[in-house]
């Protein structure tokens, strides 16, 4: 029997141990492995490829459409179908089946009840006017913590709800483009070029004051002078959503990491952590759209530090975990080492010379539990809680067999045909990601509600 048998680890033989060790390893083995990795990477995303070679979102039931996004009851959803022909009418898949639409006729559809149905129902998502998009990153310099999945989820998530969407990937491992299926071929097709637009700008501003000091001004070179000629616009390409956008991320786009120290020890005064949000309500994202979504890097670099300066909403996820928990608490710990520091060395001289001072500020903060395992979790969770107190989420994100198999096929869940699993897994599944939306919705509405009450009393309303 099994109990009787050795640890596995007893009486290992050196010369079997050889035999499996293979050849050691040079620097050409990264390149075969990588090279595989892209293989499988294909062969992976293809599966969710359509006859073009893109990714396609799959249709919605009237079961699912009036369950979770417009809330109408069946019968009554089919008989203003019925009495409005010009409206989508679905398709099915057998005579007399079920309808099944897509999300761009979904949208449609909840367009005509807000203006035809009930007042007293809420068919479009809530957004004040004449207020901007709101900014969300999503952060932890810990891998494996699911934020990405947690990104690309709420982004989903408006999306269904209504929301103008675009997503920003500035990880360079790209894992948040491959959800949404786009394609970068080079770093000028990521955020790289509107950060190097901002320096050049600075640059050209400051060479003009050298030139009237009589001072030689610094060159610029062809990457600046190419990236002047960049906005947001042209980065953003179409997802397999009609209405979310991608700003997508690849390999090169690390080389920014080197390349920002380098333009900020060209140019001191220069403010790298507005090059991405001056760039974005420069070129009319934050018209454009009413949620941007920032999938960061997992380490406090200077791509994170853009997103996050840019941010309205900071959403930290995390496991229930001690070391988890441990990790995060410094990750927080960096924060406030690094912007506080940012903001001394400015503040230094805006107070010299009488200017404003420098406050970084959020709208909100929160950590959010993700994987979370109630049966094993729920004293650690608790205790969490109790420290982190508002700034931990109530709503904690389960681990079901529906967010594992969605997984295994490169969809997010909201992607996933419920057909394809038991209907109570499904609705299982959905409802621990529609609780994680339904408290970040919450924190956006109460933000934009503060602001427009703040541009009331600006205006003396």
């Amino acid at each position: 029997m099994s109990e009787d048998l050795p640890p596995p680890y007893f009486n290992i033989s050196p010369d079997a141990a050889l035999a499996d060790l293979g050849d050691p390893a040079t620097s050409a083995a990264f390149a075969r492995i990588a090279e595989a990795c892209g293989r499988g990477r294909a062969d992976l995303i293809g599966r969710g490829l359509n006859e073009e070679g893109r990714k396609s979102l799959r249709l919605f039931s009237t079961w699912e459409i009036t369950r979770y996004l417009i809330p109408v009851a069946q019968a009554h959803f089919r008989r203003v179908l019925k009495q409005n022909p010009a409206l989508p009418q679905g398709a099915s898949e057998t005579e007399g089946g079920a309808k099944w639409f897509t999300l761009d006729e979904v949208l449609r559809l909840r367009a005509f009840f807000a203006a035809e149905g009930s007042k007293a129902k809420e068919y479009l998502p809530w957004r004040p006017k004449a207020l901007p998009a709101k900014i969300v990153a999503v952060a932890n310099f810990k891998g494996g913590v699911g934020k990405t999945s947690t990104c690309a989820h709420l982004a989903m998530s408006a999306a269904l709800d209504g929301y103008r969407v675009l997503v920003i990937d500035l990880d360079s491992q790209g894992s948040m483009t491959s959800i949404f299926g786009g394609t970068v071929a080079d770093e000028w097709q990521t955020v790289f070029p509107l950060l190097a637009r901002h320096y050049a700008r600075h640059l050209r501003a400051t060479n003009q004051g050298r030139i009237e000091r009589g001072e030689a001004p610094v060159p610029i070179d062809d990457t600046l002078s190419e990236a002047l000629k960049v906005k947001a616009p042209d980065l953003v390409q179409k997802t397999h959503w009609p209405n979310i956008d991608l700003i997508g991320a690849q390999l090169n786009l690390y080389w920014a990491e080197f390349q920002i120290p380098v333009w900020r020890m060209q140019g001191r005064g220069w403010k790298l952590w507005d090059a991405l949000s001056d760039s974005l309500a420069e070129d009319g994202i934050l018209d454009a759209y009413d949620l941007v979504f920032i999938d960061t890097p997992p380490a406090l670099g200077y791509l994170t530090i853009n997103g996050l300066a840019a941010a309205d909403i900071l959403l930290v996820p995390l496991g229930a975990s001690f070391l988890e928990f441990d990790s995060t608490g410094r990750f927080f710990d960096m924060l406030h080492s690094t912007f506080a520091s940012i903001e001394d060395s400015e503040n230094i001289a805006a107070r010299a010379l009488g200017r404003a001072e420098l406050a970084f500020e959020w709208d909100a903060v929160r950590a959010v539990i993700t994987r979370y395992d109630g049966m094993q979790q729920a004293e650690l969770a608790g205790l969490m809680q109790a420290y982190l107190g508002r700034t931990l989420s109530p709503a904690r994100q389960g681990f079901t067999a529906l967010i594992g198999q969605a997984g295994e096929q490169v969809n997010g869940i909201y992607e996933a045909d419920y057909r394809d699993f038991n209907r109570d897994t499904y609705i299982r599944g959905r409802e621990t990601f529609d609780a994680t939306y339904a408290a970040f919705k919450k924190l956006l509405i109460g933000t934009w509600r503060r602001d427009e009450l703040a541009m009331r009393d600006e205006a003396g309303e």
